[in-house]
């Protein structure tokens, strides 16, 4: 968990992999931007890990030594709640990453937990806790026992991960961490991130179903974010993109008022440099407050 709220890119950004960058190289060069948070990539994953082990030990050693927070965004072919031989398999998936994220010390894996499908919300729960549980018991059994796993608020109607199903989760199940998308969760709600008592809101219930320290240590998605009301999220913007929200300085006030220090990942278009502009929003508002204090 982050120390203080820290910022860093959804995966490798653009100008780095036109410089030919290597994954062990990355945590220096965010710290040169004045970045201290990475989320590495595993989203196209299958049912083993797909770096090896010795470039995911390079990153780990590469992150300590840069003050660099790691966590890992898992497979998109998870779905916890489908056919049985589908949840088999992307609970596999789901054990890869883990199993990477250990070998380069990220504290969370990330991941969609699935699609309702012709499942009530009800039994699309339930199905997601028990996979989620036994995905856990294997873990430990193998001595994979540092990652937590992180449950993310998704954007689409379609899917599972309202932010009540996700502290639900939270709330019941060990070992999970949340995870809240921001963008996501004002796609899905048509809107519904417009001031700063709407993120305030969603703070205070996730401190009265998880406690001060869990809402304090959340971890954080968040862009400018296109939607449709009937199906939800649509597409990731930039945070210059006026004609679309959320708007981070509301969230920004809100860290600041409840003494917040989450990891913010980007996951606009410009990666590196959003979180940079996010960072900075931050900055401005807590000298703001000292100022006035």
């Amino acid at each position: 968990m982050a120390d203080r709220p820290r910022f860093g890119p959804s995966g490798v950004p653009p100008i780095f992999r036109l410089m030919g960058t290597k994954i062990a190289d990355v945590p220096k060069l965010l710290k040169a931007e004045g970045l201290d948070a990475f989320e590495y990539e595993a989203v196209r994953w299958g049912q083993t890990p797909q770096i090896k082990r010795e470039d995911a030990q390079a990153l780990n050693v590469a992150a300590k030594e840069n003050d660099v927070l790691l966590s890992l965004h898992g497979s998109y072919f998870i779905n916890l709640s489908g056919e049985q031989a589908v949840v088999e398999a992307s609970k596999k998936r789901l054990i890869a990453c883990v199993t990477a994220a250990e070998w380069m010390g990220a504290y969370v894996v990330v991941f969609h937990t699935g699609f309702y499908g012709r499942n009530s919300k009800t039994e699309t729960y339930k199905k997601s806790v028990d996979a989620i549980r036994d995905v856990i018991k294997t873990l430990n059994a193998n001595g994979f026992e540092k990652v937590k796993l992180g449950p993310e608020t998704m954007g689409r109607h379609s899917q599972f991960g309202s932010i009540d199903e996700i502290l639900n989760i939270c709330q019941e199940v060990e070992r999970t961490q949340l995870v809240i998308d921001w963008s996501h969760l004002h796609a899905r709600t048509g809107g519904g991130l417009r001031t700063v008592e709407d993120f305030r809101n969603i703070a205070v219930k996730a401190e009265e179903k998880l406690g001060t320290e869990a809402m304090r240590n959340m971890h954080c998605h968040f862009s400018k974010i296109e939607y449709t009301y009937k199906s939800g999220e649509r597409r990731h913007h930039i945070l210059d993109a006026p004609e679309f929200g959320p708007d981070f300085d509301k969230l920004a006030e809100v860290i600041v008022d409840l003494g917040m220090r989450p990891c913010i990942i980007c996951e606009t278009p410009i990666l590196d440099v959003d979180a940079r502009k996010m960072q900075e929003t931050l900055r401005k508002i807590v000298e703001t407050k000292r100022q006035k204090d």
